[in-house]
């Protein structure tokens, strides 16, 4: 699986962070968050999964 992250949706609440922090982060200068690891395996996997359902903004996604 690939996660991919619409920049231009994301509203920088940094859920996506907390719930998976191996696998985002966010810039400094605006908080929009970016991919570490486009593909997450194990635990990160299902991190990401929550982070996914949590997102405000609906803009993370996993690909096949």
């Amino acid at each position: 699986m690939r996660v991919e992250l619409d920049e231009p949706k994301c509203v920088a609440s940094g859920q996506c962070v907390m719930a998976a922090p191996e696998v985002f982060d966010r810039r400094e200068e605006d908080g929009i968050a970016f991919v570490l690891d486009e593909r997450p395996a194990g635990d990160s996997l299902a991190e990401v999964r929550e982070a996914v359902a949590i997102c405000p903004a609906a803009a993370i996604r996993l690909v096949q």
